[in-house]
């Protein structure tokens, strides 16, 4: 087999083909990671470490003026766009979508429809709109995908075939069909060739958290970890929430510093940053905690105000 480097990272989006119950922002990781476990062999099991899976509509959408491509596209939850640049990486990593159509009902489509089976509430797997009796159909479908990706401390692990990859289920009550998932789409992208130049560009820089950075954990021999000294902030500024995982039967508890916030950047290396954070960093990385996004601040932007006006970013 051919060696890769190992900065090379395979994206992954499966359809939800069956409700899903489990955590209501992403699929976690770990939970990918145990669902791959049953296709893999022990010694390419312990390689490989995922993302959490972030759950994307699939609708029509308009590429963010920082993408690589522009246009609206329909369906753009629902495949891989090509990705040339690092900001084409995110599109579907953010929980607001914000590239969904205003002209749609966005609000509505933003977040999973809700049902509840034998007194379980599960996220569906798709999203189920009337319209007006005068219009043609009189109901409009949304279907819901997961988008993650997975790296390898091993060159040759990756990519992993459609075999291991199709036939998953993630989250609760699996044994009844719940969190079935199809494979969509994946394909391999090197973060050595991307293009970093809005990066470079810049002077300024505020650190995104895409998913929660593990500050203490249960999980036997984990170190407890510091908020790193490139955040302009200090831990008491910093929204936490407490996350849990599951390991051989066991529960252990996370506290984390929350995802979604955003922190001024304080040191000079902004694209070897932002490669780690593409990888993570903290304990429990290889389980999707601690996931950055590195953003320039454009002078004059509304962005720039607001960093100006308040140093200390949270939301």
């Amino acid at each position: 087999m051919e060696a890769r480097p190992m900065t090379e990272i395979q994206q992954v989006l499966w359809e939800l083909r069956m409700d899903y119950i489990g955590h209501p922002y992403y699929v976690s990781g770990n939970a990918i990671l145990h669902a791959l476990g049953h296709h893999l062999d022990p010694e390419t099991h312990a390689a490989v470490s995922a993302s959490h899976g972030v759950f994307v509509p699939g609708q029509f959408g308009a590429f963010p003026e920082e993408h690589t491509q522009s246009g609206i596209r329909p369906y753009l939850g629902s495949g891989l766009p090509e990705v040339e640049a690092y900001d084409d990486l995110f599109l579907q990593r953010e929980a607001l979508h914000p590239w969904l159509l205003d002209t749609r009902a966005r609000d509505a489509l933003n977040t999973h429809d809700l049902r509840v089976h034998g007194g379980h509430p599960t996220l569906a797997h798709e999203t189920i709109m009337g319209r007006r009796e005068d219009q043609r159909k009189q109901q409009q479908t949304t279907k819901w995908y997961v988008h993650a990706y997975l790296h390898a401390n091993d060159p040759t692990v990756l990519p992993l075939g459609e075999d291991v990859l199709e036939g998953l289920q993630f989250g609760g009550k699996r044994n009844y069909g719940y969190g079935e998932v199809e494979l969509k789409d994946t394909q391999m992208v090197s973060l050595d060739e991307l293009d970093y130049s809005r990066l470079e560009d810049a002077e300024t820089y505020l650190v995104e958290l895409v998913t929660p950075f593990v500050l203490e954990s249960e999980y036997p021999n984990a170190h407890d970890q510091d908020v790193p000294w490139w955040w302009k902030e200090d831990r008491r500024n910093l929204r936490e929430r407490e996350e849990k995982v599951l390991m051989q039967r066991e529960v252990y508890n996370l506290q984390t510093v929350d995802h979604g916030q955003v922190v001024a950047y304080e040191d000079d290396r902004p694209v070897e940053t932002a490669k780690s954070g593409i990888l993570r960093v903290g304990s429990h990385s290889k389980y999707g905690f601690g996931e950055l996004r590195v953003k320039p601040v454009e002078p004059c932007s509304n962005q720039c105000q607001d960093s100006e006006k308040n140093p200390k970013v949270t939301e």
